[in-house]
């Protein structure tokens, strides 16, 4: 090679070195070895690591940032990231790391000023962070034990804390507000924090985020918050906090969030909230509340949310002026205490998405003016004696936007609108969820229903329903909860019910968004759910006249999560097709007239915690070595001809039939005894009994007194010795 190639090349490597990054920064990185799943994976293969993807460097050529969020990185975090003496900023969050934290960790790094290890799973000490800090987020991670007072006692500049998600336990530590009074964001939430709100928040002056819901706080808020007037949002659901709001809260006049939801609160809501002007979300459900809305509430213009279900509120709602609230978009008043008419008033919200005021004392008729409501998407008006069931179907079928309405436990005895009462309507045409259980509504099944093609949840139970179950139903390709318990339906189960498309292909099932309220189901313990997906797809018709077989076109629902039967006057055997349902959690086919054996084949349903087939005509062994036999005998009580585990009675001494008499050239032998003692008896019986067999009075006696024998042997031999005469 020429000398001047050689000496061009020197300069270059002279030229590449100077220029490239510290050579211990680009050993520590490398040396970090994170498993790297990403597409395309991070390319770290270049001389200088400044230029490498999520790295920064100074002008000195030394790392001061690493910002690899959501890059599919795993394995755990080594201790050479401590020779980054220059980083300022460090963010893994949102990736798979795990494992413990390495011990002193973060002792040499003096110039780290944001700190994100959000959403992994890792764990370890918490101690010795620097003093130079500002915004630490650990959360969602699988942190635990307590929070020493030393966790943040040099975080003299930190203004953002977030430890949520995780796994910690004991009192919430003293507020870092003493050590450092620039701090704005407090997230504590969703851990195992117990004790009461520790002292010392009135020292956070710049505070304006504080969060600790979903803990186990006790006692009431402290009186010292009411002095962090920069507050905008306090959120401390789902604790144990007790005592009234106390009035001082309109001190806090920049608030704009309040949930205080899942507690013991008591008392009234202040009287003069409405002073808190830049309120938007007023949030205290599931609490003790008392008294009625206060009437300043209205000064709250700019109020989004106001959900104060589930207290013991009262008060004439009619007289409430809503119609200040221009901006409201979901109230939610149900399960308290008021009384009056629909307020009316709350038609001019013409924002409202989502309205529940179910469970009231409330009375009177749906008013007309609700299709003022252009972007109403949400109505339960459940247990509200409302009246004019087909007034209400009208009114509401032109209130196109709705996609839930849950209007049952009303119009008590009414007869269920047909076909001519809605005769050329078209409405419903957007609604996933109908709700019309618990009215003792008369008349057949309309076949309006057959229009609403993306219905998913139908809830029909409890009503006086008779008639039997259309064939249509079936034609509806999104539903897949099913109830029409606790009716007078008769006739067969329909076989083209089994090919319902969403209960039968996961092809069929939508997508489902977040609902703007949840919605609360009985069948399952009163459940809450916040996605209409959540619903376990199901098929409710016990208590009802159904009768006939149970088609073996049932094994098609693939995707059933719950079949009840019950209380029904279904004959026949359990088909063999249901053990196909292996999705089934629920199976109740008790008080029938399902007669057969069990099959042996159910065991495969490995989902199945709910089940029972009492008080039927069962009969054999229940298959044994099977979940089936992890039930109660109340599960299989009622069937006499029954036996084996859980029941008490074993099933030894059952012999089949059609087994016990076979030709010796079959290579069977009567069971038990030799053939010598058979022929030995026939003659005994015949030499004692032979003339009173012979009178026909004596034969039906013989018959009668063999139906009550319990050993199944001598009636062997009792019916060889009878047929051989």
């Amino acid at each position: 090679m020429p000398h001047h190639l050689l000496y061009t090349l020197f300069l270059f490597c002279i030229f590449s070195t100077n220029h490239a990054c510290n050579h211990i920064d680009r050993d520590s990185l490398l040396s970090l070895a994170f498993n790297n799943t990403s597409s395309p994976p991070l390319n770290w293969s270049s001389i200088d690591c400044c230029h490498w993807e999520g790295i920064s460097c100074d002008h000195k050529h030394q790392v001061t940032q690493i910002w690899l969020p959501s890059k599919g990185l795993s394995g755990s975090i080594s201790p050479s990231l401590g020779n980054l003496t220059h980083l300022s900023h460090l963010n893994l969050s949102h990736n798979s790391l795990s494992g413990p934290l390495p011990k002193g960790l973060f002792v040499s790094l003096n110039e780290l000023k944001v700190l994100d290890l959000s959403y992994n799973h890792l764990s370890g000490d918490l101690s010795g962070w620097p003093s130079s800090l500002q915004i630490v987020d650990i959360s969602s991670n699988d942190f635990c034990g307590i929070i020493q007072s030393s966790f943040l006692q040099r975080a003299w500049r930190l203004t953002e804390l977030n430890v949520s998600n995780n796994y910690f336990v004991g009192p919430i530590p003293s507020f870092p507000c003493i050590n450092s009074s620039l701090v704005r964001f407090l997230d504590f939430s969703h851990n195992y924090h117990s004790g009461q709100i520790p002292s010392g928040l009135g020292a956070c002056s710049k505070l304006k985020v504080f969060r600790a819901g979903f803990n186990s706080l006790v006692g009431q808020l402290p009186h010292d918050i009411y002095n962090v007037t920069g507050l905008e949002e306090i959120s401390l659901p789902f604790n144990n906090l007790s005592g009234p709001i106390c009035s001082d809260i309109v001190n806090l006049t920049k608030l704009n969030n309040l949930e205080l939801y899942g507690n013991t609160l008591s008392g009234k809501i202040p009287e003069n909230i409405g002073k808190l002007s830049k309120l938007k979300h007023l949030i205290l459900h599931t609490n003790s509340l008392t008294g009625s809305l206060p009437q300043s509430l209205m000064n709250c213009t700019n109020l989004i949310q106001l959900i104060l279900r589930l207290n013991f509120l009262e008060g004439d709602i009619s007289t409430f002026n809503f119609s200040c609230l221009h901006q409201l978009t979901i109230v939610d008043l149900g399960i308290n205490y008021f009384s009056g008419n629909f307020p009316v008033s709350l038609f001019s919200c013409k924002s409202l998405i989502a309205i529940r005021l179910s469970k009231n004392q409330l009375e009177g008729q749906i008013p007309p003016e609700v299709v003022q409501l252009k972007f109403l998407s949400f109505l339960a008006l459940v247990d509200i004696r409302l009246i004019n069931i087909t007034d209400a179907i009208k009114i509401l079928m032109r209130c196109k936007p709705l996609t839930i309405v849950l209007i049952g436990q009303n119009f008590q005895h009414e007869a269920l609108p047909g076909d001519d009462n809605v005769l050329g309507s078209d409405g419903f045409e957007n609604v996933r969820a109908l709700g019309l259980s618990g009215s003792q509504l008369t008349g057949q099944l309309p076949s309006w229903l057959s229009k609403l093609k993306k219905l998913e949840y139908l809830g029909l139970a409890s009503n006086r329903i008779t008639g039997s179950i259309p064939s249509w139903l079936s034609t509806l390709p999104r539903l897949f909860h099913l109830n029409l318990s606790d009716n007078l339906i008769s006739g067969e189960f329909p076989k083209e019910l089994c090919s319902l498309p969403a209960l039968v292909s996961p092809k069929a099932l939508v997508a489902s968004s977040h609902l703007d309220l949840p919605i609360f189901l009985s069948t399952r313990g009163n459940s809450q759910y916040n996605f209409l997906s959540n619903l376990y797809p199901s098929i409710f018709v016990g208590s009802n006249s159904l009768s006939g077989n149970i088609p073996v076109e049932i094994g098609h629902l693939k995707l059933l999560h719950a079949l009840d039967l019950s209380q029904n006057n279904f004959s026949g055997n359990i088909p063999e097709q249901l053990s196909e349902l292996t999705n089934l959690e629920e199976l109740k086919l008790f008080e029938n007239r399902l007669s057969g054996e069990i099959p042996a084949s159910l065991s495969s349903l490995h989902f199945l915690h709910h089940f029972s087939v009492a008080n039927n005509n069962l009969h054999g062994p229940i298959p044994s070595g099977t979940q089936l036999q992890s039930f109660d005998a109340s599960a299989y009580e009622g069937n006499p001809g029954l036996c084996g585990p859980p029941l008490p009675h074993e099933c030894a001494h059952i012999v089949n039939n059609n087994k016990d008499i076979q030709d010796e050239d079959n290579g069977h032998r009567i069971p038990w005894f030799p053939i010598t003692v058979v022929l030995g008896f026939i003659t005994g019986f015949w030499g004692v009994c032979g003339p009173l067999v012979i009178s026909y009075k004596w034969r039906v006696a013989y018959f009668r007194f063999m139906d009550h024998l319990k050993d199944r042997c001598i009636i062997l031999f009792f019916k060889i010795a009878y047929w051989s005469f």
